[in-house]
C-alpha cells in the first residue's frame, strides 16, 4: 500500500469550499482526474493507491465503482454550483482504468459532461496496461468520447519487465499502439522507465527504438524511483538489487533526449516529449501550472483556488461516504501565497516554456546569476529556461532558486 495520507485540517462533510477559491477557479483552466484503484497484479515499484482483488479482501467493488465515481462528480457539481466553466481536460488514471468495462469509463465521462459540460476540443485521456485492451475495447472508448490513450510500456526488455513485475510481453505495447491508431485515436502516449537494476544502456536504447517504431506522438520517460514500502524497496534493502545509479540515470536521460529528438519529438517538460503542440498532455500541463482540478476516487487529490484536499484511501470507505452523500475528503489544506509561489518554482522550472523571473523572491533572483554562469539555464523573454545540462540537474537548480 502507498504511504499514509497527510493529516491536514478537517474537511467539511459537504465538501464546501471558500467563495474566493471558487471565484479563482472560474478564471483558470479546469480539469477532472478520475482514479480507478484496481490492478490485476501489483508492480514491484508502484506506491500508488491501488488494490488487487486479494488486497481488497472482499472490500470495495469493481462492479459498482463507476456509480460511486459518478456520485462524486455530482458532489463536485453541488460544491461548484456557481462555477460556470466547462471542463478542458479529463484524465483516467490508476491503477488500471481499463480493468473496468469500457461502458463504465464511458459512464464516468458522461457524468462529467452532463454535470459540467466539455470545452470544445477537450482532451480526454485514459491510462491503460497494454494487455488490458483489445481493438473492440479501444473502439468503445473512442465512441464514448476519449481522445487520447497512454500505454504503460516501461521497457522492451524481458528481464527488465520481470524486475518491474510487469505482466505484458515486450511486443504487446507496440501492438496496442497500432490498435489504438487503427481505432481512430490521434494521440497515443507510451510511458517508459529507465534505470531499473540490471538494465544496460543497450537495453534502454532498444526500448527507446522499439517505442519509436510504433510511431506514438508522445513519449514519457521517467527515472525509476525506489519508493519506501514497495516490493522493490524491500529487495534493495535486502541487497538483492542495487539502487539506481545517478550517473547511469544521467546517461540514459541523455540517450532518451537524443533519440526522441532525432525522431521529431520535442521536450516540453523534463520527462515528456511530444511530436506537436497538439500532442502534449494538456491535463499534466494543468497540474504543472497549478490550475484547477477535481480528483475523483479513493486517495485522489484535488486543487481548487488554493485549497488542496485528498480523499480517503480505501474503496470501501470511499463508497460508504459517497452513498451517504458526504464528501470523501480525508483532509485538506489552505495554501498560502508563499507555498503556492514555491510550488510554482518547483514545477514550472521543469517546463520548456521556462519559469517567469517574477515568481522568484529577492534571494531567488540573486541566485539566477549563478545558475546562468553554471550553464544550467538561459534567459528568454523574462523566463528562466533550462539548458540540456540544466535538465539533468533540475533539482539542483531548484535548490539554488529556493535557498
Amino acid at each position: 500500500m502507498p504511504s499514509t495520507l497527510p493529516e491536514g485540517e478537517v474537511a467539511p462533510q459537504d465538501g464546501a469550499l471558500p467563495g474566493a477559491a471558487v471565484r479563482e477557479a472560474a478564471e483558470r483552466p479546469f480539469g477532472f482526474y478520475l482514479h480507478v484503484p484496481f490492478c490485476a497484479s501489483r508492480c514491484g515499484y508502484c506506491d500508488f493507491n491501488t488494490y488487487t482483488a486479494k488486497e481488497l479482501g472482499g472490500g470495495g467493488s469493481q462492479a459498482s465503482y463507476a456509480e460511486s465515481a459518478v456520485g462524486e462528480v455530482r458532489l463536485a457539481r453541488r460544491v461548484l454550483e456557481r462555477l460556470d466553466r466547462p471542463v478542458e481536460t479529463i484524465f483516467f488514471g490508476g491503477g488500471t482504468p481499463t480493468l473496468l468495462p469500457a461502458a463504465d469509463l464511458g459512464k464516468m465521462l458522461k457524468a462529467v459532461r452532463d454535470e459540467f459540460g466539455l470545452a470544445p476540443g477537450a482532451e480526454v485521456t485514459t491510462e491503460a496496461n497494454p494487455e488490458s485492451v483489445d481493438p473492440a475495447y479501444l473502439e468503445a472508448l473512442l465512441e464514448a468520447g476519449f481522445t487520447r490513450v497512454s500505454f504503460g510500456m516501461q521497457s522492451a526488455s524481458t528481464h527488465v519487465l520481470k524486475i518491474l513485475d510487469r505482466q505484458h510481453t515486450p511486443g504487446r505495447a507496440l501492438q496496442a499502439v497500432k490498435e489504438a491508431t487503427a481505432a481512430g485515436f490521434e494521440h497515443v502516449n507510451l510511458d517508459l522507465i529507465y534505470g531499473t537494476p540490471g538494465e544496460s544502456l543497450d537495453d534502454w536504447r532498444a526500448s527507446l527504438e522499439s517505442a519509436l517504431s510504433a510511431d506514438p506522438d508522445h513519449v514519457s520517460a521517467y527515472a525509476l524511483i525506489v519508493e519506501d514500502g514497495t516490493q522493490l524497496a524491500r529487495r534493495v534493502r535486502r541487497g538483492e538489487l542495487p539502487m539506481p545509479d545517478d550517473d547511469d540515470l544521467a546517461d540514459k536521460y541523455v540517450l532518451a533526449d537524443t533519440l526522441l529528438s532525432q525522431a521529431g519529438l520535442t521536450w516540453y517538460e523534463v520527462s515528456n516529449w511530444a511530436r506537436t503542440d497538439a500532442a502534449r498532455c494538456r491535463h499534466n500541463e494543468l497540474y504543472w501550472r497549478g490550475d484547477t482540478w477535481w480528483g475523483i476516487g479513493p486517495g485522489a487529490h484535488s486543487h481548487v483556488g488554493g485549497v488542496r484536499w485528498w480523499n480517503v484511501k480505501h474503496p470501501s470507505a470511499y463508497a460508504e461516504r459517497i452513498a451517504a452523500r458526504h464528501s470523501p475528503a480525508h483532509a485538506r489544506e489552505l495554501l498560502d501565497d508563499e507555498t503556492r509561489r514555491i510550488e510554482r518554482v518547483l514545477l514550472e522550472v521543469r517546463l520548456a516554456a521556462g519559469l517567469p523571473l517574477d515568481v522568484l523572491d529577492a534571494a531567488g533572483r540573486a541566485a539566477v546569476e549563478t545558475v546562468l554562469a553554471d550553464g544550467l539555464a538561459t534567459l528568454t523573454g523574462g523566463r528562466l529556461v533550462l539548458t540540456d545540462r540544466g535538465r539533468l540537474l533540475a533539482d539542483a537548480v531548484v535548490r539554488e532558486l529556493l535557498p
